[in-house]
């Protein structure tokens, strides 16, 4: 992978990358959205809790597929309140650790999802050679 973040646009406004290049014959997996639901099927109130599941499970398809997370290509996250972004973001960094090649990133804020007590939804796609 090869970030794309041209020196004639605005700098990106937080830890990622305008674009990525995906090399030729790249491996590719695609998450689905991963919401804040625990094994046990509860949903935790904070949204640091949430977060936290969603990372968890997003680091158990990438193995599961044989990548990690710095195979991350791109993040798109979903939340329904302006306020969770601090807590988000945060997550977010530490989950990228210290990746050499950031990904690119979408962050969108929503009414709701499938259920109300939900407060974020992530998904990813991730390559590797």
């Amino acid at each position: 992978m090869r970030p794309l973040t041209p020196s004639t646009i605005a700098a990106p406004l937080a830890r990622y990358a305008h674009g990525v290049l995906l090399l030729s014959g790249a491996r590719i997996i695609r998450t689905s959205g991963q919401l804040g639901l625990s094994p046990d099927g509860t949903v935790p109130e904070s949204m640091t809790e949430q977060v936290a599941i969603c990372f968890a499970n997003i680091r158990a398809i990438l193995a599961e597929g044989g990548m990690e997370v710095k195979d991350i290509c791109h993040i798109s996250a979903w939340l329904t309140d302006r306020n969770d972004l601090p807590a988000y973001m945060a997550a977010r960094d530490a989950f990228l650790g210290d990746s050499k090649v950031l990904p690119a990133s979408t962050l969108l804020l929503v009414a709701g999802f499938s259920r109300p007590e939900f407060k974020v939804e992530i998904e990813v796609m991730a390559a590797t050679g």
